[in-house]
């Protein structure tokens, strides 16, 4: 009989974060899903039949007091802002850099199974591009990280839908955009498509080990 496993997610009520969260509470390879979270989860958006949903509201600038709930099989981190919302760099950097490696190091800390997180096709640490020298970065400081077990990067590119009173217009005429050139990004150039949620909540759960 298959051992069940624990998840951990940050970023749960984001636009991959909450399809994320939708599939680990109908998979039965999960006994418990615990979120960490800036403010509580509306659960009447999600199907929690198995009662796994374990939501924690925590402050993200304090994250190592909340070690011990990365003592869990999986962590999947799904952190992430834009240089707009942000407001600045350094607050940009902050969400998509600083905590998203603290969480890493927690991970690591506590010995969790696997370490996912989502980054950006692109990403590259020499770009001239900040964001995704920042996640280029932030790729590069992970996976040199000693003692942290499957830890791997998802890449997506512009991502295809309607996120909750966050006005992205560049974003979505992006995805629309991309979603014409479709037929002519094969090969090399698929990994350019613009992808839904669903899919990169997918991806983040195939690089986990069960």
């Amino acid at each position: 009989m298959a051992v069940l496993k624990s998840a951990l997610i940050l970023g749960a009520s984001g636009l991959v974060g909450q399809n994320l969260l939708r599939l680990l509470l109908l998979d039965p390879r999960y006994e418990s899903v615990t979120c960490l979270v800036r403010r509580p989860l509306g659960r009447q958006h999600y199907q929690d039949p198995d009662n796994k949903l374990r939501p924690v509201v925590i402050d993200f600038d304090n994250l190592d007091e909340y070690q011990g709930y990365f003592s869990v099989d999986h962590v999947y981190c799904c952190l992430g802002t834009t240089l707009k919302k942000a407001g600045d760099i350094s607050a940009f950097r902050k969400v998509d850099f600083e905590y998203v490696h603290v969480a890493a190091q927690l991970a690591r800390a506590q010995r969790a199974g696997g370490f996912v997180w989502i980054s950006s096709v692109g990403a590259n640490a020499k770009s001239k591009n900040y964001y995704l020298r920042v996640k280029g970065e932030l790729e590069n400081a992970i996976m040199r990280m000693p003692q942290l077990p499957n830890a791997a990067a998802v890449r997506p590119g512009v991502l295809i839908g309607e996120r909750a009173n966050d006005d992205r217009p560049l974003e979505r005429v992006g995805a629309s955009i991309m979603q014409l050139l479709k037929p002519l990004l094969v090969g090399r150039l698929k990994k350019y498509r613009a992808v839904y949620p669903h899919q990169v909540a997918r991806e983040m759960m195939r690089h986990q080990t069960f």
